[in-house]
């Protein structure tokens, strides 16, 4: 996630990422970018790399209007949104993928979890927190209760993706206790706000050797 430049969407996909995350407008967070950038970085990622918007627009007719402009395959839906919301992404954006994004604080998160997983392909697993003043809808590097996490995992039919606080020396322990369908991290690979590529190939490896 946190993608930032042309640069850097190629160093991601050379140490093997499945999908790139660009991050649209937030209120809080690291990663956001204009949406020239965005643009502009779409033009390079190839077909068999998947390609997440982050967006934290709440209706479905500004969501749409992201999507038509960035064209991304997946929709990170990283706020709460209506129901409908769901209904009218699925009936208007057909083949997008909808994931949307469950910051894991307490119990009431496996029950937030286990209800929107009827209306998405997936969700992914973060450690933000929502209910702030000054929302925080990701990005904090902070580890959240892996436990919490392995129990929406093992109530929801869906794809799971943990993310929130990972790198080279947790992400074996996180798959192990989680077993999530995938992994997400920003600032994890990151120093200076700046994609490392030691830290970026020692996290691929971790993960490699571990599966």
């Amino acid at each position: 996630c946190c993608i930032s430049s042309i640069d850097e969407a190629k160093l991601a996909i050379k140490y093997g990422a499945s999908a790139l995350g660009l991050v649209s407008q937030m209120p809080s967070g690291p990663g956001v970018i204009s949406d020239e950038k965005i643009i502009e970085i779409m033009k390079v990622i190839p077909d068999n790399t998947d390609s997440f918007l982050l967006t934290s627009e709440t209706s479905s007719e500004e969501i749409i209007k992201q999507h038509n402009k960035f064209k991304t395959k997946t929709l990170q839906l990283v706020d709460k949104v209506d129901t409908v919301v769901y209904q009218e992404l699925s009936r208007q954006l057909p083949g997008t993928v909808l994931v949307q994004v469950v910051h894991v604080t307490n119990d009431l998160s496996v029950e937030y979890a286990t209800e929107v997983s009827q209306y998405v392909d997936a969700i992914l697993l973060d450690s933000g927190n929502p209910d702030l003043k000054v929302k925080e809808l990701g990005g904090t590097g902070r580890v959240h209760n892996w436990q919490l996490s392995k129990k929406i995992r093992e109530t929801v039919n869906i794809p799971v993706i943990l993310a929130g606080g990972l790198n080279s020396e947790n992400v074996r322990e996180a798959i192990k206790t989680v077993e999530p369908y995938a992994v997400d991290l920003c600032s994890g690979v990151r120093t200076n706000g700046q994609l490392d590529e030691v830290k970026l190939k020692q996290f691929f490896n971790s993960v490699r050797n571990f599966c």
